[in-house]
């Protein structure tokens, strides 16, 4: 029998984890609160989803904050409403979900991979400006996991190409790029309230940005093609109905209350836990950046090395780690990868389907998907000091012990 938990041995941790989502009375008293107003229609009749939306634009220091019914749409209406046109193409991570991509897809655009950084898993400034071609309408700035990608450099790229600078922030609720909350540092920003995420009403989105002129055609967008001031039913341009229900706004003004709190003890945790991991030579945290104020931590990602280990393989060492009872995750695949964006999968767009997505390589992306990236969960920075002294103790453990897994 060995002695990792793989093999025999007794696990490293028993006891679970950080329960997600977090909830208590609050929530149930203001779906009480909807259910016996009687409006129950949101924007319409009801006043939650406004209420929301001007409290969330406060909190990501944005001038307009519209919601919608998830972050996939926020983006397709981001995208819409800064002028990205069928044909055209946008600059994507392939390291994102896929969302950041089928938007860009949505909107008729394609969708252009250009490779990440592997000490912060956000967009290379670099890749991005030698992915640019006369096709070129924008760029998705990605904020995995949480955090921030270079907006210095991104901001300056897309000033002098002409470009619109979209911010996938699904992933980024509170985080922030010196000192400023991202989502509205660029054009527009996108968010995700879905079950997972940092702040959750299971389902919802949310668009952010500075532009009057960018809000009012979101708003347009996601009501129909309707105006503010026009009548019911009257329609300006071709939109959709991708209004955010009342329910959703009620339980997302509370968590609102308490996301300062579970912010502030994600970041503790994981600032913790990166100063354990740096004492381990097999794994290293992300690289910091004092630019990044707030790191949202939606996900924990840090760096294996097989080398370091015997070239045990990554999904290996995630094995052995989870029977140690750490729950890790390998992360994405590269999006090109995925049956999604075969030649016969995209034959229904007009523009993509000339696209050979089999050819993409984006070798840091590969690399760190293959071989590197591995994710923990927000839940599991919400718990105390000695669970990330358990997930850096069981890390250890295999280190120590990895002949058992060749």
């Amino acid at each position: 029998m060995g002695v990792l938990a793989i093999n025999g041995g007794t696990p490293t941790r028993t006891k679970p984890f950080h329960k997600w989502p977090v909830f208590d009375e609050r929530e149930v008293q203001a779906l009480k609160e909807v259910v016996e107003s009687g409006q129950w229609w949101g924007r319409v009749k009801g006043s939650k989803v406004e209420q929301f939306e001007e409290a969330f634009a406060r909190y990501q220091h944005a001038r307009h904050c519209i919601a919608c019914t998830n972050g996939t749409i926020a983006l397709y209406l981001a995208l819409r409403a800064v002028g990205v046109k069928p044909g055209e193409e946008v600059i994507v991570p392939p390291y994102t979900f896929i969302a950041s991509a089928s938007s860009v897809l949505d909107v008729g655009a394609v969708p252009v991979f250009a490779d990440i950084d592997p000490t912060t898993m956000t967009l290379d400034p670099q890749a991005v400006e030698a992915a640019i071609t006369p096709r070129t309408s924008a760029i998705m700035a990605v904020h995995i996991a949480g955090r921030p990608c270079d907006m210095d450099a991104l901001t300056e790229i897309a000033r002098k190409h002409g470009l619109a600078l979209i911010e996938d922030a699904a992933q980024a609720h509170g985080a922030s790029w010196k000192g400023r909350r991202v989502g509205a540092i660029g054009d527009a920003g996108g968010f995700s309230f879905q079950a997972s995420k940092n702040i959750t009403a299971g389902e919802g989105g949310a668009v952010t940005t500075d532009s009057d002129e960018i809000a009012e055609k979101v708003w347009s967008l996601h009501n129909c093609g309707r105006s503010r001031t026009g009548e019911w039913y009257s329609h300006f341009i071709i939109g959709g109905n991708h209004r955010m229900t009342e329910w959703q706004a009620a339980i997302l003004l509370v968590q609102l209350q308490r996301a300062d709190e579970l912010h502030k003890k994600r970041q503790q945790n994981a600032n913790y836990l990166n100063s354990l991991l740096r004492e381990l030579e097999i794994v290293e945290p992300l690289r910091e950046d004092e630019r990044v104020t707030e790191h949202a931590y939606h996900l924990f990602i840090f760096r294996y090395f097989p080398e370091r280990m015997g070239n045990v393989p990554k999904s290996r060492f995630i094995e052995a780690l989870r029977a140690e009872g750490i729950p890790a995750s390998p992360g994405y695949k590269p999006l090109y990868r995925e049956p999604a964006f075969s030649k016969a999968s995209l034959d229904w767009h007009p523009y993509a389907r000339h696209y050979d997505y089999s050819k993409v390589k984006c070798p840091v992306t590969e690399r760190v998907c293959d071989h590197e990236a591995i994710w923990l969960k927000q839940e599991i920075f919400l718990g105390e000091p000695e669970d990330m002294e358990d997930i850096a103790r069981a890390i250890r453990k295999v280190r120590d012990n990895y002949r058992e897994l060749l």
